[in-house]
């Protein structure tokens, strides 16, 4: 936790707030802090500065905060990933956040087991707690917004090609003949398939509507590996 997040129902009045639960036991197992030392904080979707602990409890923290900074810049990437395993979703989600991706997608998919759109982290709750820790480790505030769409067909007909106007629209997938270009730097859509990647009816109605095919090279990846990957590799500010 390089920043302490802090949610709206943290603010017990404009300029203090009360932690607890993780972000205590944070503070007190791993930076050691007591009262009167000082971390960096960052409200939600808001500023960030930092936070003077004013009493420490075993229940709970107070800390008188300012807020004077701006979080970093957002990626200009639509991020339309297929639903990963479950094991790897919480990772994959806190590395989005990490990044600096702000608009993700998750989409349906031949190769996508049913049985993963059925995990708990899909629930708002766990959605917010793996994003909030991804935020926590870039030292950003700004919170990712999480679209879920359960049926390819119509996600790829009816939205998807309005998702693209405007957008740099590629499908990263093993064995085309165009590698993936390297700082892009611009307003971007960038689809990812499930482990084995998508079929070869779903990167063609991919391509119908306006993606361009590329690849990674010859080796395949997994998706928790390829997400990083294909983002530093578009946008410098990753590098």
């Amino acid at each position: 936790m390089n920043l302490a997040l802090l949610f709206e129902e943290d603010f017990i009045a404009p300029d203090c707030v009360r932690l607890s639960g993780r972000r205590l036991d944070h503070l007190k197992t791993v930076l050691k802090a007591g009262e009167g030392h000082r971390i960096p904080v960052g409200r939600v979707n808001g500023l960030m500065g930092y936070g003077d602990i004013r009493s420490l409890t075993d229940t709970e923290a107070e800390l008188q905060v300012v807020l004077d900074q701006t979080p970093p810049a957002a990626l200009p990437l639509t991020l339309i990933l297929a639903m990963p395993r479950p094991k790897m979703f919480r990772r994959v989600l806190q590395t989005c956040a990490s990044l600096g991706v702000k608009d993700l997608w998750l989409i349906n998919s031949y190769k996508v087991e049913k049985s993963f759109w059925q995990t708990p982290w899909l629930s708002d709750e766990h959605l917010r707690e793996n994003l909030a820790l991804g935020l926590e480790q870039s030292k950003d505030t700004v919170m990712p917004r999480v679209h879920i769409r359960k049926l390819f067909k119509p996600f790829v007909e009816d939205e998807l090609p309005a998702l693209l106007a405007g957008k740099h629209a590629l499908v990263a997938h093993p064995g085309m003949a165009t590698p993936c270009p390297t700082h892009l730097n611009e307003p971007t859509a960038l689809c990812i398939g499930p482990e084995g990647g998508f079929t070869d009816y779903e990167v063609g109605k991919l391509e119908e509507a306006g993606c361009q095919s590329v690849h990674l090279g010859p080796r395949i990846l997994r998706v928790e590996t390829a997400v990083p990957v294909l983002v530093s590799r578009l946008f410098d500010p990753c590098l």
